[in-house]
């Protein structure tokens, strides 16, 4: 198995119901997903993890591997996990390193999912997540969008939906991040997440990541050129609408369209 991507996704997002399942050139959104992702990685190395029938029986018609997982879950991060535990005991087979693609990111390049399962694989890095420069004063306000602090080695030390770093001296300039919802793992470390219990600052932001950055885990970072919405609200569905129209990516998972 090597490395694999793994979309959780579910039907009950508290901001727009159903999401996975919305519209977009006449493919559903976890569709745009799962066919990007199988451009990276092979589609015999994408999984789609979810606890929503009409989600597992869609993936199912196009060709997905499909991992059912519990509804219990409150985080993307320890659904990836579960769905990892299985794909390994059926497959009777060691993961060493996961993508996990979170399944409101139709708008996102292949070739940055490609980027991250490399670095896993030819470097040291256990956690990788990937980043991109927020270009306007409404995405930095947007509570949606969580923004991300790097140090000098280009690692993430917090994530907030709060706009950060904060400029007392609005003569300054400086680079504002934001967190994409694609996220690579070493097995073990995404082992370890799933082991560790939920943290202040994870729940008071509602962020995964920071429970690693709570408990001393280093998460580098891969920054991207490629646009990309995350889509929470149905606004945000037409802008990424808009974006998909005019991306000539979605020629080439055509093909691979049943």
């Amino acid at each position: 198995m090597n490395t694999i991507g793994i979309i959780p996704v579910r039907m009950d997002s508290t901001r727009f119901y159903g999401k996975p399942m919305a519209n977009i050139c006449g493919i559903p959104m976890v569709g745009h997903c799962f066919y990007r992702s199988c451009l990276a990685l092979g589609s015999n190395k994408v999984f789609v993890a979810t606890c929503d029938k009409i989600i597992a029986d869609y993936i199912s018609s196009i060709g997905g591997q499909v991992v059912l997982t519990s509804k219990k879950h409150k985080r993307a991060t320890t659904r990836t996990a579960e769905a990892k535990r299985k794909i390994e005991k059926k497959y009777k087979d060691k993961i060493e390193a996961i993508v996990m693609i979170q399944g409101d990111e139709p708008t996102i390049n292949n070739k940055s999912i490609s980027e991250v399962a490399k670095e896993l694989k030819k470097s040291k890095k256990n956690i990788i997540n990937l980043v991109s420069i927020i270009n306007s004063k409404k995405n930095l306000r947007d509570q949606n969008n969580v923004k991300v602090i790097l140090n000098k080695n280009r690692q993430a030390i917090y994530y907030s939906r709060y706009p950060i770093p904060f400029l007392i001296d609005k003569s300054k300039k400086t680079d504002f991040y934001m967190q994409t919802g694609i996220i690579g793992f070493k097995s073990s470390k995404l082992d370890k997440f799933n082991n560790l219990d939920e943290t202040i600052l994870e729940k008071l932001e509602s962020v995964d990541m920071n429970r690693l950055i709570e408990n001393n885990e280093s998460i580098d970072t891969i920054c991207t050129n490629y646009p990309t919405i995350s889509v929470d609200t149905r606004k945000e569905l037409k802008a990424a609408e808009k974006l998909i129209i005019k991306d000539r990516l979605i020629n080439k998972y055509k093909k691979l369209i049943r």
